[in-house]
């Protein structure tokens, strides 16, 4: 039975949830529409370009939530050790407490990655970036910063992985308060 969506956001989520599940090149239109309840004529009303603009559209509304959750309050807090101790609150609750991959991750390692490039690369650099201005501005040592960001970063994705992979959620919890504590004890290095 098809589905009843009135608005193109209203699909991304679940498009959203099948590219983290299935990959780009798992992602058939057939699964698609099978996994989101709509046919292959609402799909392309809300998607005229087919499975890359829905993928398109997918990543563009992560970066928007992690540009305004996650890298705006690193750039803008007040205070860049309480604007760290929110982004790691953020990524564990968007994540799901590892419950949940990440789909630039995911899209990063999968045959999407060159289709992509752009948009991985854009959401990669902008949270190493961010994360290490709050770290410099948290009185890390100016040289630290950005490897300590790459750092960060890196190990947050792979907990990521870890914790999939081993059927432990917990284990992302546990990477990122070490991850955390690294972060916060940085400016006493």
């Amino acid at each position: 039975m098809s589905r009843v969506v009135t608005e193109r956001k209203d699909v991304i989520a679940m498009l959203a949830e099948i590219f983290r599940e299935h990959g780009y090149d798992g992602a058939s239109l057939s699964l698609i529409t099978e996994k989101t309840g709509l046919g292959k004529g609402s799909l392309y009303h809300f998607f005229p370009g087919g499975k890359e603009e829905m993928a398109e559209a997918v990543l563009s509304d992560i970066a928007a939530w992690f540009r305004t959750h996650i890298f705006d309050a690193l750039r803008e807090g007040e205070d860049p050790a309480e604007a760290i101790e929110a982004m790691f609150a953020g990524v564990d609750s968007y994540f799901r407490q590892g419950r949940r991959l990440c789909l630039m991750g995911v899209i990063a390692t999968s045959g999407g990655h060159d289709r992509f490039a752009r948009d991985l690369n854009g959401y990669f650099t902008d949270w190493r970036t961010e994360l290490a201005a709050a770290l410099e501005r948290a009185g890390a040592p100016t040289a630290e910063c950005s490897a300590l960001a790459e750092e960060i970063v890196g190990g947050i994705q792979g907990a990521l992985i870890l914790a999939r992979s081993l059927d432990d959620p917990g284990a992302f919890g546990r990477v990122l308060s070490r991850l955390k504590a690294r972060c916060l004890m940085a400016p006493a290095s």
